[in-house]
């Protein structure tokens, strides 16, 4: 199966464009973000909430956007696993079903080219779609994600409510969140399966069956940590681990929209 690079480099232009335009108009604005603390120097701790909870608040990014200075690629600073063997990859879980009608999907298959999300995407786990940039709004009953790509956004309820047995599959799924300590859980699941994730450099089917469970974590005032673990069993015959990301606090406090058009 090919990666589908024509929309890949359709995305990282625009996304690139669009982020300079944001740090410039934040710097206009006088609102712009600190940047990451200067090496050498100690860090700050993450701010909180009225409540206690770390405020997850802020515009996230690897260090610069796709095709920029200082992008990380989507390997996630810090992320780095220790000795032993190799974690499974996504595609060797494939369930033989699975193996075999990815085999035949092409980039003319891919949901992107008419303005469909992805389902999950590892570039910066699945709050950035495909794109680099991503900014999240904490609130006393909701986490908010916003993303430059599609334009896309994810409301997480984190006062305690269940998943809601009433809504039609989405794209993006339905999720709930909750606080394990200072961490944020995320559990999404309920998707359509006529979307594909982005994994591991690569386009990848799902089924309707998905369901993942992401963990954030504010280490301090300009760090955040992001580990997911994906659930299909009609695609995968084991849970995958998605490698850590660790994404740093964008030079600025808005983002901007990547208004998507069919190719």
């Amino acid at each position: 199966m090919k990666p589908h690079f024509s929309v890949t480099a359709f995305i990282s232009a625009a996304l690139f464009a669009l982020t300079l335009g944001s740090i410039a108009l934040a710097a206009q604005q006088g609102g712009a973000a600190a940047a990451p603390q200067a090496s050498g120097k100690p860090a700050e701790p993450a701010p909180r909430m009225a409540d206690g909870k770390p405020d997850l608040s802020g515009v996230w990014w690897t260090g610069g956007d796709v095709g920029g200075r200082g992008f990380g690629g989507g390997r996630g600073r810090g992320g780095g696993r220790g000795a032993g063997p190799a974690p499974p990859t996504f595609t060797g879980l494939y369930t033989p079903p699975a193996a075999a009608a990815a085999k035949k999907l092409t980039d003319n298959d891919d949901p992107t080219l008419k303005c469909i999300p992805t389902a999950f995407g590892t570039l910066n786990v699945s709050m950035f779609d495909v794109g680099a940039v991503a900014q999240i709004v904490s609130t006393p009953k909701f986490i908010v994600m916003l993303t430059e790509t599609f334009h896309g956004y994810r409301l997480v309820p984190t006062d305690g409510r269940a998943h809601r047995a009433e809504v039609p599959p989405s794209f993006r799924g339905d999720a709930v969140g909750r606080w394990e300590g200072d961490d944020f859980v995320v559990e999404t699941k309920n998707f359509t399966d006529n979307t594909w994730i982005w994994a591991e450099g690569r386009a990848s089917p799902h089924s309707d069956q998905l369901r993942i469970v992401e963990r954030y974590r504010r280490v301090d005032r300009n760090t955040l940590e992001i580990e997911a673990t994906l659930h299909d069993p009609k695609v995968l015959t084991a849970p995958w681990t998605v490698p850590k990301q660790t994404l740093v606090l964008a030079p600025f406090d808005q983002i901007l929209p990547l208004n998507c058009a069919e190719l």
